[in-house]
């Protein structure tokens, strides 16, 4: 199994995600997040903070537009151990997401709102996976 961190998803990946099968109803995102170590703004700011610092000022930003459009955040905490499989490096923190629909989620990275604060996510990630899950 190949394991690779990114940032943002390609045309490909974001036309399956969101394609004709995307669900109508609630889903978890697991957001595994990887922090670089000092934030990096792409407007080159200088910075004293560190990656996952300026990501949670986004998180925190995050949360609100969630709540807004029906969503919730379950969970999130720091990963401090593996105990089946191998990767090469641990992810930084796990972030558990519940968003009403697949159509909601569109909206809110459509959204002002988000577009404002997603320059703190861009800045603190180094990389994350995001796995989309449905209860049975």
């Amino acid at each position: 199994m190949k394991v690779e961190n990114q940032v943002t998803p390609n045309a490909e990946r974001i036309q399956e995600f969101f394609g004709p099968d995307a669900p109508t109803t609630p889903f978890v995102m697991v957001n595994l997040l990887k922090f670089k170590e000092k934030a990096e703004y792409p407007d080159g700011r200088e910075t004293d903070l560190t990656g996952g610092e300026a990501y949670m000022i986004y998180g925190e930003a995050v949360r609100k537009i969630i709540e807004k459009m029906g969503g919730r955040h379950v969970y999130g905490g720091a990963v401090t151990g593996l105990m089946l499989g191998e990767v090469e490096e641990l992810w930084d923190v796990v972030a558990l997401v519940e968003y009403p629909s697949s159509e909601a989620f569109q909206k809110m990275v459509a959204s002002p709102e988000y577009q404002e604060i997603h320059v703190h996510r861009d800045a603190g990630l180094a990389g994350q996976l995001n796995i989309r899950v449905q209860g049975a």
